[in-house]
């Protein structure tokens, strides 16, 4: 820390324009900017990137069942033909969906073929229709058993590439030495405008970006996969395109795949919605339109206005994103995140870098230019480790009660 006494004057203003966190930064000086998610990551631990292609292997829990390919015609057969034998083995136990018998897988034949045991419970076996399907409830071994075959659950590779951004400030040093009659310096104000532009471009790659790997200018090109490519491509069943209208029960059932996933158990299934205008408007008006509420005479106010939602598997934050609001089809549209499976990772060291010319002896000459400026670059890729728990719904347009 450095202390002064005396007059401040403009030789202790910090040259650097970047903090050692640019998202920090963003979030203490633009609270209310273009880059809600971005500033956010500020609050999150991130990665260290070691080449242009970062990731990470994931793995989901399976939960077998069997589904019958052909019809049981009696409560004594033990050959069944199901649909797929994959991850299953001897030792399993499976339940009929609606008459509860319960059977014991004693061999797998093939990839679509096995030997079961029947009525192993308190349930009597009973003819199988083609199509039912039997739930795992566990599994069983007699005393003295062999070892079983084991059963893995193999990683699926999740992989983005990083993606360079850069965004400059410049003046020529007349403009640089001109004073202004209200606000900050001109350079002051160009720099806090680089920075502006430097953050929300991050902030649209990281919801809109989609992975590329190419050249430009014979040099490597690559860009990095967004949240809504991310989703849509592993979370397909979790986007939703609403109708002209939309009431609370079909709110709830486009919200609900999301909530299979429980992420963080120590805070229960909470998502952050970014959400624009039209989009905000809308999700109030359901809110408003299945609500019962009363107005208190004794204040000076009207109106109602919703910024958490409650469902009956999980909450809902709700943020209204200024970038949003830029064009009419993202004003109508809501993008769910899972904020503790959502991460950034720096190549390097190449955080949000701020290099200038021509300001002082610390900094880079260029004699050539009768200017000053700088130039903000940040190289990053963006982590989604559980796409599952999160959504996107498109096409908010009108609020319907039911």
């Amino acid at each position: 820390m450095t202390v002064a006494s005396g007059v401040f004057g403009t030789n202790l203003f910090t040259t650097d324009l970047a903090a050692k966190s640019f998202a920090s930064m963003i979030t203490r000086l633009m609270p209310n900017g273009t880059a809600p998610l971005f500033a956010l990551t500020s609050r999150l631990k991130d990665e260290i990137a070691l080449q242009i292609q970062h990731g990470y292997f994931s793995k989901t829990m399976v939960f077998p069942q069997l589904t019958l390919n052909a019809a049981v015609a009696d409560g004594v057969a033990t050959a069944f033909t199901v649909l797929s034998t994959t991850g299953i083995v001897a030792g399993m136990l499976f339940r009929h969906e609606t008459t509860f018998e319960q059977v014991m897988v004693t061999a797998v034949n093939s990839g679509t073929t096995l030997t079961v045991r029947r009525a192993v419970g308190t349930v009597a076996g009973a003819a199988m229709g083609n199509t039912t399907r039997l739930f795992m409830s566990g599994n069983a071994y007699e005393e003295g058993s062999s070892r079983p075959t084991a059963v893995h659950i193999i990683a699926d590779p999740f992989t983005n590439y990083t993606q360079i951004f850069r965004n400059s400030w410049a003046l020529t040093d007349t403009v640089r030495a001109t004073l202004v009659i209200a606000g900050e310096s001109n350079v002051s104000e160009d720099k806090a405008d680089c920075a502006a532009f430097h953050a929300a471009d991050i902030e649209k790659a990281l919801f809109f970006g989609q992975k590329y790997l190419g050249t430009y200018n014979n040099q490597p090109l690559h860009t990095m996969d967004g949240l809504i490519n991310i989703t849509t491509v592993n979370a397909a069943g979790n986007v939703t395109t609403l109708g002209a209208t939309t009431n609370w029960t079909q709110l709830e059932a486009a919200l609900d795949p999301m909530f299979n996933q429980v992420t963080d158990p120590k805070t229960g299934n909470e998502r952050t919605a970014f959400v624009g205008g039209v989009a905000l408007r809308t999700i109030n008006n359901i809110c408003r339109l299945n609500s019962t509420y009363f107005v208190d005479g004794q204040r000076n106010e009207w109106g109602l206005r919703f910024a958490t939602i409650r469902t009956a598997r999980g909450t809902v934050h709700l943020v209204e994103h200024p970038l949003f609001n830029t064009n009419n089809v993202w004003n109508k549209m809501a993008v769910i995140v899972d904020i503790p499976t959502f991460a950034l990772a720096y190549l390097g060291n190449r955080r949000t870098m701020h290099r200038t010319y021509n300001q002082d002896g610390s900094t880079a000459q260029d004699n050539g230019v009768d200017a000053v400026g700088g130039t903000l670059t940040t190289e990053l890729t963006m982590l989604e480790k559980n796409p599952a728990a999160n959504g996107i719904l498109y096409n908010f347009t009108a609020a319907a009660a039911g």
